[in-house]
């Protein structure tokens, strides 16, 4: 918020000064471009990736820092209070991204930006990436279980008509999601062998390798 003068002048022809305040907020969504310039000034942005290790690990932007979203939700005072310069979330489509950034302005971090379309559109823009093991991205494999699944419970219900309600339970639970912003079928899923990446960090661990606050208490 700035403070700016303004000049005017009374019935006397005396002129006198008053101050109006305006306020200047951050893009809260950046696209990939502006995203690629700001990377080559790394002293000057930390770029957070919220997704899994395992997709992490598929392919990341260097110079990222992964912070699963489940871990930064349950320690968001923690991160805020390392998060000194511009700070750009990243996920997969912009939905984790967007809740890491709610639950961090929520504990007073400022300069947060969320990386539009994710990893995919940083790479499509033509910025550098590095890949690793190939695996299917969290929110595929989401859409994939819960359309089988509703695929799967329509197709039983023409001999067991009871199973129809699995298909309403899902789309229940998909409404759930969209309106909490969570999604209990991506963590289901994690824990599958196929989405075990590197091991489980602690939370010192991630923090440990955030960059150093360059203004210090």
């Amino acid at each position: 918020m700035r403070a700016a003068p303004t000049f005017t002048t009374d019935s006397r022809g005396i002129m006198t000064t008053a101050t109006s305040t305006t306020t200047s907020t951050a893009p809260e969504t950046v696209d990939a471009t502006t995203v690629i310039d700001w990377a080559r000034r790394p002293d000057d942005v930390t770029i957070i990736d919220v997704r899994t290790p395992a997709e992490f690990e598929t392919v990341h932007i260097p110079g990222s820092y992964n912070v699963p979203v489940t871990l930064l939700g349950e320690h968001a005072d923690q991160f805020a209070a390392r998060l000194d310069r511009k700070v750009v979330l990243v996920c997969q489509s912009g939905a984790r991204a967007s809740q890491a950034r709610q639950r961090l302005a929520g504990v007073g971090a400022q300069n947060l930006h969320i990386l539009e379309g994710g990893v995919p559109a940083y790479a499509a823009a033509g910025g550098e990436v590095i890949r690793g093991r190939s695996r299917w991205a969290m929110d595929r494999q989401v859409r994939l279980t819960a359309g089988s699944l509703v695929l799967a419970s329509i197709l039983a219900s023409l001999k067991v008509p009871a199973a129809r309600f699995a298909a309403g339970g899902i789309g229940a639970g998909l409404t759930f999601a969209a309106l909490t912003d969570s999604c209990a079928m991506s963590k289901v899923l994690g824990l599958l062998p196929y989405n075990k990446g590197p091991a489980d960090r602690t939370v010192h661990e991630v923090l440990g390798e955030l960059p150093a606050q360059r203004f210090a208490a």
